[in-house]
């Protein structure tokens, strides 16, 4: 019903930035919101931004806020994930989800997840 194709991964040196795409492609419009989440080597997953598809309405963890920020493009189907100042620590596999939720109801709501891009902070 939904497939969603994350972009923009690659190698990037610290300081640097990168951006991050994800276009989704099937019924989009049955689903509220976008999130993005990273696992990195050896640990658990965490979330890293969501946004409302129809309004652009952003949440992000306290420890997110400023340095990363989330936008979209309705009309291309296409969430964004600007990532700047990137660490070594950022390095991760990044995920973007579709969630019928929003608040509460964002993580429970998730029925559908990209297969991952690869970010690698190194020098």
């Amino acid at each position: 019903q939904v497939q969603l194709v994350e972009s923009g991964g690659g190698l990037v040196q610290p300081g640097g930035s990168l951006r991050l795409s994800c276009e989704a492609s099937g019924n989009i419009e049955d689903y509220y919101a976008i999130g993005w989440f990273r696992q990195a080597p050896g640990k658990e997953r965490e979330e890293i931004s969501r946004i409302s598809i129809m309004d652009g309405d952003t949440y992000y963890p306290d420890s997110w806020k400023g340095r990363f920020t989330s936008s979209r493009d309705k009309a291309k189907k296409t969430v964004y994930l600007q990532m700047n100042a990137l660490k070594a620590d950022d390095t991760a596999v990044d995920y973007c989800a579709a969630s019928r939720g929003w608040g509460s109801y964002f993580l429970d709501g998730i029925d559908y997840w990209g297969k991952g891009t690869l970010v690698t902070v190194s020098s």
